[in-house]
């Protein structure tokens, strides 16, 4: 489905008038036994002048986001477009590279409901669906309401409903294969495919830790679940780990074929990084990113990407507000910002993924440019069973 290019406001803070601050001042007794001219003269022009600086000082709300570079330079084109608009908000946006830790950021808001010390100053948040589940268990999440949010409605209702309206899907992506097509003339079209061609084609496959990046987690996590039912990539019950055994074994059998007999990368670039240098002739990667350099040339003109079938994980990444913020006004106008065709526009063509609205809503050339690749990927909805595979991932696969 992502096998070519895709093409990828209103809180106004009330100024109170100089004049009212102004009937706000004291007098002396003399100004109160005359006219009654008190009441619209100031005792002193500093504290009108204090309280007009007050007003006039924009809310500022703290956005703390991961991901990889192209995620940071998407916030850095569309803050300050938001900004421009809303003069009185201010975006404090705080990045945390992808592999270096986002879970403390959970952690600090759910640390700062229990000590009742509101959301740690956390606006707002971005991640995944596994915090989007874990939020809604430690009720950390705000309700989203399309009466304050008016471009929620533009959101497909399911995908608000997986979420139960506690997060906004404002961008989405999914893993494929990224491969040299001159040294890879026919990708493989299935994971018993890929497995054959890994054997076959010894070192020239690599995938990264999965802990440090969604690429690589998503190739363990499809080949724990390849022979599993259906179903199971939407169950988050414990019990299913005893069912990871074969994929397990299967990771552990590929270990001494992948690049350097069983050498992982970190993060999705350290993957993107050995195809740039012609170390392997295929990975795992997400399709934004894979697409991003391809574009701007830092990966080979000769890399294409494909999908397998049934396919990787994809789906959305959500934005979701701390339900203790007090910053929650400020922060709804930015989402009903970032959910405008205007805005969405920009995450197509710099992210070089799927808008987080229906595409019905996005300009025509858009919606030309998706058709035929708007299908492909799986949704994964493991809950806390990530952390767990990771953990056997490195007991397992990485220490042998």
């Amino acid at each position: 489905m992502l096998n070519k290019k895709s093409a990828l406001t209103l809180l106004t803070l009330t100024t109170v008038t100089a004049g009212l601050l102004a009937g706000c001042g004291n007098t002396n007794n003399s100004e109160n036994a005359d006219a009654g001219a008190a009441n619209t003269k100031p005792a002193n022009a500093n504290s009108t002048s204090a309280a007009t600086d007050t007003a006039a000082k924009p809310v500022e709300f703290s956005f703390y986001f991961t991901g990889s570079e192209n995620v940071k330079n998407l916030w850095d084109t569309l803050v300050p477009m938001f900004e421009k608009d809303h003069p009185d908000i201010k975006v404090k946006e705080v990045y945390i590279p992808s592999g270096t830790g986002a879970q403390p950021t959970y952690d600090r808001i759910l640390a700062a409901k229990q000590a009742g010390k509101g959301s740690g100053d956390i606006d707002l948040y971005e991640d995944g669906l596994s915090n989007v589940t874990q939020g809604q268990k430690d009720d950390l999440w705000e309700t989203l309401d399309a009466a304050k949010i008016g471009n929620l409605a533009s959101v497909d209702a399911s995908t608000m409903k997986d979420v139960s309206n506690l997060a906004v899907p404002y961008r989405s992506s999914a893993v494929v294969l990224a491969y040299n097509s001159e040294k890879v003339q026919t990708p493989p079209k299935s994971l018993d495919e890929l497995f054959t061609w890994i054997k076959a084609n010894p070192e020239r496959f690599a995938y990264n830790d999965p802990s440090t990046g969604g690429a690589g987690s998503s190739f363990v996590t499809t080949t724990l679940y390849d022979k599993l039912p259906e179903d199971a990539i939407h169950n988050s019950d414990p019990a299913i780990q005893s069912q990871w055994n074969s994929g397990f074994d299967t990771l552990k059998d590929l270990g001494k074929f992948v690049y350097g007999k069983g050498i992982y990368p970190k993060k999705n670039q350290g993957t993107l990084d050995l195809l740039i240098s012609g170390e392997v002739d295929m990975i795992p990667a997400w399709s934004d990113m894979a697409l991003e350099q391809i574009g701007n040339g830092q990966l080979p003109a000769t890399t294409k990407i494909s999908q397998i079938t049934p396919g990787f994980n994809g789906g959305p990444t959500y934005l979701m507000v701390p339900k203790l913020s007090e910053k929650k006004d400020a922060v709804n106008e930015f989402l009903n910002f970032v959910l405008s065709p205007e805005a969405q526009s920009v995450v197509v063509t710099t992210m070089h993924g799927f808008p987080g609205i229906q595409l019905s809503n996005m300009p025509q050339d858009i919606q030309d440019s998706f058709k035929g690749v708007a299908e492909g990927f799986r949704t994964f909805n493991i809950g806390d069973l990530g952390s767990e595979i990771n953990k056997r991932w490195q007991s397992d696969v990485a220490a042998q």
